[in-house]
């Protein structure tokens, strides 16, 4: 008798662990124009050629060579979307704050790395790429607010040409789960146990394993190649057929093995070819 509970218990732990990580199985057809798809890691970008990255002269590069563009957004102060990776404004900029702290009107006056560029608005860049290339957008969600799921997903039911969203913060998946099931998403994660970040233990190691799958159901994993391989993202690709998508490829053999065991390349520095 104790021997069938205690078995009993085990599927059950077994089920809801597959539960958990469990993907969205329906978008597969929706995912195959992005298998073997190459993102450029916030644009076609090269400091040395004063092209600053996750700026208009890197997405400009990146339509040129007929990559895809991956970018980061932020929300300002006013509400605008804009275009920026780091969560302060230091290293791109050489001013203190945050994004969030700012109004767009604020953040004009600065520029990217010494050079003319100025932080690009969401808007200026979708007419830019106009379809021409697909988008990989990585929402940035600091806090609890999840305004700016709404204000992109506004902006995203306008824009004609192909996209994934993806995000870290998986609150930004079930926003769109509940609100824009039609839009692709893919779940962020990497050893986040490891870094030295914010935000609880707990709430990184559930995302690092993939177990916050059950309430954002990606469309796609994107992992960091360096802390792959890992048994769930395998669980997910192998199994449940899911995409995988990583980055960031900085070598020739990075590449080639991202594009040998993965489906979505994410790529920069030393693999751009000026």
């Amino acid at each position: 008798m104790i021997r069938f509970i205690v078995s009993g218990a085990a599927a059950l732990l077994i089920l809801l662990y597959f539960y958990m990580i469990l993907p969205r199985l329906s978008s597969r057809k929706n995912m195959r124009p992005f298998r073997r798809a190459m993102f450029a890691h916030r644009g076609y970008h090269c400091a040395d050629k004063l092209i600053p990255e996750n700026s208009m002269p890197a997405f400009r590069a990146a339509i040129r060579h007929g990559y895809g563009i991956e970018l980061d957004l932020r929300l300002t102060r006013d509400g605008r979307l804009v275009v920026f990776h780091d969560d302060n404004l230091t290293r791109m900029c050489r001013v203190p704050g945050r994004i969030e702290s700012y109004t767009y009107e604020e953040l004009k006056r600065f520029r990217l790395l010494n050079t003319a560029e100025k932080i690009p608005l969401f808007s200026e860049v979708l007419s830019c790429v106009d379809g021409r290339v697909p988008l990989l957008i990585e929402l940035k969600i600091p806090g609890s607010s999840l305004q700016i799921c709404e204000a992109a997903c506004r902006m995203l039911n306008n824009y004609s040409g192909t996209f994934l969203i993806q995000s870290f913060n998986t609150m930004g998946l079930y926003w769109f789960r509940r609100n824009a099931p039609h839009i692709l998403r893919g779940q962020l994660s990497s050893r986040l146990t490891k870094e030295n970040l914010d935000d609880p233990w707990i709430l990184r190691f559930l995302v690092e394993h993939l177990l916050t799958n059950f309430l954002g159901r990606p469309d796609f994993i994107s992992y960091k190649l360096s802390d792959l391989p890992r048994w769930e993202v395998f669980v997910c690709h192998k199994f449940f057929r899911s995409p995988i998508a990583v980055w960031t490829l900085r070598t020739e053999q990075a590449l080639k093995c991202a594009k040998r065991r993965y489906d979505i390349q994410i790529f920069e520095k030393a693999l751009n070819f000026y």
